[in-house]
């Protein structure tokens, strides 16, 4: 794992910053996808991500781009301070919300992805009070999701991260949501 996070030291930190952002998201993501977050945080991430594929940290097959190895990824990840990836996680998903609303009828992806992000962050993630409701009603969408889709499992964990998400007092400030999570 260190020659790693050697390796990643090495690039320059404009493409260890994208790696980080892509290590958030898991083993892989689609080129579509990145251009959509590049859109959303407003950084530049395909040339960082095709600089990091020249040095064979990062495959480029069929419109995805994937970590060589998990370590890779892993290492990438933990380039991120601890108390810093709850706030990374939580920006992301915001960033996403928005784009969330609609894709419920497509076939979720941006939705599941939003969720998964604030739910990676936690509730401890949330600086304004009124996105508690935001993040809990995105984690019942992406619940109910995950129902269409037959992974009960998956809507479980929604709904429960959705739970989470509310503060005290949330059957009198949001009973209709409350009452679909619970």
């Amino acid at each position: 794992a260190m020659f790693f996070t050697n390796s990643i030291e090495a690039l320059s930190e404009d493409v260890k910053a994208s790696l980080c952002v892509l290590s958030c998201f898991g083993s892989s993501a689609e080129t579509a996808f990145i251009k959509t977050l590049e859109r959303l945080l407003q950084k530049t991430l395909l040339n960082n991500l095709d600089a990091a594929v020249e040095e064979g940290l990062l495959d480029k097959k069929d419109g995805r781009y994937h970590f060589s190895h998990d370590r890779i990824q892993e290492a990438a990840y933990n380039m991120i301070a601890i108390l810093d990836q709850g706030r990374f996680h939580f920006s992301y998903g915001m960033a996403l919300a928005p784009l969330a609303d609609g894709d419920g009828e497509g076939d979720g992806s941006i939705l599941l992805t939003a969720a998964n992000q604030f739910n990676l962050a936690g509730p401890e993630a949330v600086q304004d009070k009124s996105q508690n409701a935001t993040v809990a009603n995105l984690n019942l969408q992406a619940g109910k999701k995950a129902m269409e889709m037959s992974d009960f499992v998956l809507a479980y964990s929604y709904f429960d991260n959705g739970i989470s998400f509310l503060r005290k007092k949330h059957w009198e400030e949001h009973y209709t949501l409350s009452l679909e999570l619970f």
